[in-house]
């Protein structure tokens, strides 16, 4: 189950070991290398299904799609669902969406949706299922390893993030 945990300005949560490229970890030792991919929603109209395009297109890419078996599929619509309610988040309540980004790792994907927002994304408590509309951060902490938020250093915008296991 994820933990949610407000980040301090200009922390986007657990660093990625390696965005940038392989690094040494300590002697003789390289760590994963990492693949980051960015989409600019910024005044864009139709936010999240170009999230779950541009989503799904890595995930070809990184051949998790087409899937093997049932597992995998599932991981791989996990992802799609996860962007799609932090994309919808943002455009309900922070403005709109200004930059998603998809990182993959060895073990695992991370999801990053940039927005100008100041809010603070949480699920809605109690939750009750049968209520309309306010589901998206529990499904998100449902299906994610880990999630936060990271609020800008200049106080102006947040980045949510959230990490999902790779199948």
């Amino acid at each position: 189950m994820s933990t949610t945990r407000p980040s301090p300005a200009g922390d986007v949560g657990p660093e990625p070991e390696s965005a940038a490229g392989p690094h040494l970890a300590s002697a003789g030792q390289v760590r994963e290398l990492r693949q980051v991919r960015r989409l600019r929603l910024l005044g864009v109209s139709g936010a999240v299904q170009r999230a779950r395009d541009f989503c799904r297109e890595a995930l070809h890419d990184w051949e998790w799609l087409p899937a093997t078996g049932q597992d995998d599929q599932a991981a791989a619509e996990d992802v799609l669902l996860v962007v799609s309610e932090l994309v919808t988040n943002a455009c309900l309540h922070a403005g709109g969406p200004q930059e998603v980004r998809i990182t993959r790792g060895q073990k695992s994907v991370r999801l990053e949706v940039l927005d100008g927002g100041d809010g603070q994304p949480a699920p809605r408590t109690p939750h009750r299922a049968g209520r309309p509309g306010g589901h998206g951060m529990f499904i998100v902490q449902r299906l994610c390893a880990d999630w936060g938020v990271a609020h800008a250093p200049d106080g102006i915008g947040k980045t949510v993030w959230a990490e999902l296991a790779q199948p």
